[in-house]
């Protein structure tokens, strides 16, 4: 629950470095399903509903492909993947891993707006 932050192996002197709000860590966990392949699709609407796409790749302005802002629902098939609130990776981050999530509130999103997408890799 609350603001995720997607770490890669490094040095981190402070909660500035991963562009932390402060230097509370509440929880961690180990990501699963990171691999080598990766394969999600996105719907405008709730439940799958809507126009959709299928996505393999990182896309950092996810406009390029998608009209809207907002991506109400998606499946990940294959891979892990961070939905970044704002385009070229900024913003608010949003691990999903191989799963459904029928509502932006179940990968914790406050709202549906995403800006970029980027393949979680080891």
């Amino acid at each position: 629950m609350g603001h995720q932050y997607v770490l890669s192996p490094g040095e981190y002197p402070d909660y500035q470095y991963w562009l932390g709000i402060n230097n509370a860590i509440r929880s961690c966990r180990i990501v699963r399903h990171v691999g080598n392949s990766w394969r999600m699709k996105i719907w405008e609407k709730p439940n799958f509903e809507g126009e959709s796409v299928e996505l393999s790749d990182n896309m950092p302005t996810l406009h390029e492909r998608w009209q809207s802002r907002d991506i109400q629902s998606c499946k990940v098939f294959e891979g892990a993947w961070i939905f970044y609130e704002h385009p070229n990776y900024r913003g608010r981050q949003y691990l999903l891993e191989r799963g459904e999530y029928r509502r932006y509130s179940e990968w914790g999103g406050r709202q549906p707006n995403v800006g970029s997408v980027r393949r979680l890799k080891n």
